[in-house]
């Protein structure tokens, strides 16, 4: 298409220049009359019937009348009919009021609109200022009858008639152009299309698409001062993309003014809105359920707001709950405000919701640093506990200065924090966040770091990730409703004091050596992942080393724990007292705030399931362990219960005795670990819960249908053990193409059709000694008998484990069938779908 400014607007050129060879012309060119574009700006065309086709498709209707006298003076009746009907053709299938779309052969000129398809939303020329010349291309509502623009093109640059017309141009461009000044405004779409298509959206958003290449282009991506439902608001972090509002100059002048409104790409993205070049209001980041501490942000029945942050974007949007409520927020220059409007279709009016700034403590930074800001207070700034006003005096004109700590910081001897709930978020400028981290770790990563100043949830929803803030917190303000719990570092002496006065007396009461927090942080290089071992119930394991070259395992309460802190007690209480070669050894523990952990000594060689589980890639660490080996784990296993059941000060029933529960040292000798479940018992060798905890496919019959435990709980527990360590296979999840029993089945199967020795384990035949291996099954049978009376006692199979004595013979096991048989207990069938990963888990309450 040519593009010079007299192909692109014919009636520039003179009309004398036109001859009667034109008509002609035209009679043979009407196959191409409905490609308007090119055929009207065919320069050798340009007589009276062309100027007339191209002003009545192109022009006011009030113009309709003056250029059809001045085309019918030129020519006959009978042309002049021919004429009218291609002029009909062309006015009603190329182009109609109301239509919502705009292609390569139509356009878009002044006095004319597209209409989204729903009606709701049109798109066209009007008018601002007082003067009324002052012509921009813009959209609004179409079915409000306050014409109320939530879109400009043209922002800076008016248009000082009505010569505008928006088309698409050779390139597949979306522009505005006017009579004298040519290119007034394009949307510079980056990609060039081949079969271009302008549509106006019901949603409001205009866009430029390509029927291969998708949209190209979108009005939505650039706003001016008007937010509407489904918009994007925020960075797209790839393409560099910000979708900011910039509020109208004034009321008349739709240029941007010195307010605008953005999200700021920090580590912790936050809303800020500025005049000029300082910020004016800050949002506050948003936590999962909303944006923290934002009053004005408050439930309600007519939209939602939604965050979306990730690698490639950063935004927020909103949506109504119904397609007929109407809402819009605008940035307004003259009150300085971004103002939430609703329109009230009764009283046909449009109803303010909400404006921020809503009061002073939203005007950022009122309080200056550390200061919060209470807006039903008098005065309203005040300083957070355990903080004074930097100007004594503390009156209005000394608030900007802020507040500082009572007592210094002193990071090498050793600070803390203090949680201060209901708060707006500060300022996000200085800040990092993790998305994986819990709050305790989070909590060890700001206090090794001496310029980290605070922590915070990340997503109080999900209750995980961690943001911490390096220097001075700025922006408070107290939102008892909306506000979160933020631990801002203090000195020794005014952090947390009152749940360090609860620490020492759990101190005194454990008899225990214990370890100062920033110690283990620095043992374990800050719970880094690379030092972390595995993970239970209770929380997760981590390998550290003191300061004198001691390895230690520590094992760090999880707040997402529902029984962490009763297994945590119960589990010092108990191990302090233990002392045997056959049990993990408890060095001491760490009690500081909200941090539990407990230090053991480190296991080198990690658990027995390690060991003796696995497909072909754990042959080198079966093969490690020998019949010879196995065996004296084995007998291992049984002195340390042995001590539990009858010989510590304290008698105890582990109720949780399993492979990974089961710590290899440097020499491979066995040693029993993690005592949260265990329970004392006295004169009594058994006991009743309604809590039902352990492991399934280890837990007894009458442990796990009724709640009873015993000595035989764990009895049963080592059968099983004993049976997994000979056949190397795990008892739950085992599986036999010829029957539909679990291990202890399988065994049972093979021991009546005098078939043991088809149970062990592959890697340990050529190495064992038949008799003592064939002895081994039949104790372990004997051990998970149906009826728990049925088993022997601890000492019992000590006794058989170092004597040839006979054995009396076993009785059918309990248990016997895994998950797909149809035999058995629909309970169990419950407690094997609802277990994962070998945790030690709660029928009631999973740990």
């Amino acid at each position: 298409m040519q593009t010079s400014q007299t192909t692109q607007f014919p009636w520039r050129s003179s009309i004398a220049k036109t001859n009667r060879k034109g008509v002609g012309n035209a009679r043979k060119e009407r196959a191409v009359v409905g490609s308007r574009r090119e055929y009207l700006h065919t320069s050798q065309h340009q007589n009276p019937l062309h100027f007339g086709i191209f002003a009545l498709v192109n022009q006011p209707p009030q113009r309709f009348h003056l250029l059809f006298v001045k085309t019918s003076k030129t020519m006959g009746i009978r042309f002049l009919k021919f004429v009218i009907f291609i002029l009909l053709q062309l006015f009603f299938s190329s182009f109609s009021y109301g239509t919502d779309i705009i292609t390569s052969s139509t356009n878009l000129s002044d006095g004319r609109t597209l209409v989204s398809s729903d009606g709701t939303f049109e798109l066209g020329f009007f008018s601002s200022g007082s003067s009324g010349k002052s012509r921009y291309l813009g959209i609004w509502f179409k079915k409000i009858p306050v014409q109320t623009v939530v879109w400009v093109a043209n922002r800076c640059n008016p248009i000082n008639d009505s010569s505008g017309v928006l088309m698409i141009n050779s390139t597949g461009n979306l522009v505005l152009l006017s009579q004298s000044r040519g290119v007034v405004w394009a949307a510079n779409s980056k990609e060039e299309a081949r079969n271009p298509v302008v549509q106006l959206l019901d949603s409001g958003n205009l866009v430029l698409q390509d029927r291969i290449m998708g949209i190209l282009w979108q009005s939505f991506d650039y706003p001016t001062d008007s937010l509407l439902a489904g918009m994007k608001f925020g960075c797209n972090l790839r393409t560099g993309l910000n979708r900011k509002l910039s509020a109208w100059r004034t009321p008349d002048d739709p240029c941007p003014g010195d307010l605008t409104y953005g999200i700021e790409r920090n580590n912790f993205p936050d809303s800020i809105m500025w005049k000029g070049s300082k910020k004016y209001f800050r949002l506050a980041p948003w936590n999962g359920i909303g944006w923290s501490g934002a009053l004005h942000a408050k439930s309600n029945p007519w939209f939602r707001f939604n965050f979306t942050s990730n690698e490639e974007e950063v935004y927020s949007t909103y949506n109504t709950t119904s397609k007929s409520v109407t809402t819009r927020l605008v940035l307004n220059q003259t009150s300085s405000r971004g103002e939430r409007y609703i329109w009230n279709e009764e009283a046909q009016t449009w109803t303010l919701f909400s404006q921020v700034p809503w009061d002073i403590c939203d005007n950022y930074g009122t309080c200056g640093a550390y200061g919060t800001c209470v807006s039903t207070a008098l005065p309203p700034c005040q300083c957070l506990k355990g903080f004074r006003f930097k100007s004594q005096e503390g009156s209005s004109v000394d608030w900007i200065q802020g507040c500082v700590r009572n007592n210094p910081l002193d990071c090498q001897k050793g600070d803390g924090f203090k949680k201060f709930g209901g708060l707006k978020l500060p300022d996000t400028a200085h800040s990092w966040v993790n998305k994986s981290m819990d709050l305790n770790e989070c909590r060890a990563k700001c206090l090794v770091n001496c310029s980290c100043m605070a922590y915070s949830t990340l997503d109080i929803k999900e209750a995980s990730g961690c943001a911490i803030w390096f220097g001075d917190l700025i922006d408070l303000r107290q939102a008892q409703s909306t506000g979160q719990d933020l631990y801002i570092r203090m000195s020794a002496v005014d952090s947390e004091r009152e749940i360090d006065r609860s620490n020492e007396r759990q101190k005194e009461d454990l008899e225990l050596p214990f370890f100062e927090f920033v110690v283990i942080s620095k043992a374990t290089n800050d719970f880094s992942s690379v030092r972390k071992l595995g993970e239970g119930g209770f929380g997760p394991v981590y390998k550290g080393t003191l300061p004198d070259g001691r390895e230690i395992a520590v094992k760090r309460l999880s707040r997402s724990s529902g029984q962490g802190l009763v297994e945590f007690k119960n589990e010092v209480a108990l191990t302090a007292k233990l002392q045997h070669r056959n049990l993990v050894k408890l060095l001491g523990c760490c009690i500081q705030g909200e941090e539990k952990m407990l230090i053991y000594e480190y296991m080198p060689n990690k658990s027995l399931d390690y060991f003796i589980f696995g497909s072909a890639s754990y042959d080198t660490r079966r093969n490690l362990l020998d019949w010879s080996r196995r065996f004296h784990i084995i007998c291992g296993i049984t002195r340390g219960l042995l001590y539990l059941h009858q010989d510590s000060r304290l008698r105890i029933i582990h109720r949780d005795i399993k492979a990974s529960n089961v710590l290899l040292d440097n020499e491979m000798n066995p040693k029993i670990s993690d005592f949260g479940l265990a329970r004392t018992f006295g004169e009594q060798s058994d006991g009743k819960t309604n809590r039902v905890v352990g492991t399934y496919g280890y837990m007894a019959p009458e442990y796990a249908i009724n709640g009873q435990f015993s000595v035989k709980s764990d009895v049963f527990s080592f059968g099983i053990l004993l049976l997994e360590i000979i056949s190397g296979k795990k008892n739950r999840g085992f599986y036999h193409l010829s029957h539909t029993v679990n291990l202890i089945g399988h065994a049972w199967i093979l021991w009546k059709e005098g078939r043991p020795l088809e149970l062990i384990d592959s890697f340990v035949k050529e190495s064992c000694t038949l008799s003592e291996l064939l002895r081994c099954i039949h104790i372990g049978l004997l051990c998970v008998q149906q009826h728990y009376k049925d088993r022997p006692s601890m000492s019992s199979v000590v006794l058989m484990l170092g004597s040839e004595t006979e054995l009396v013979q076993p009785k059918e096991p309990g248990f016997l069938f895994d998950k797909k048989s149809p035999e058995i207990d629909p309970l169990f069938t419950k407690l094997e779908s609802s277990s994962t990963n070998e945790l030690s888990l709660s029928v009631l309450e999973p740990r």
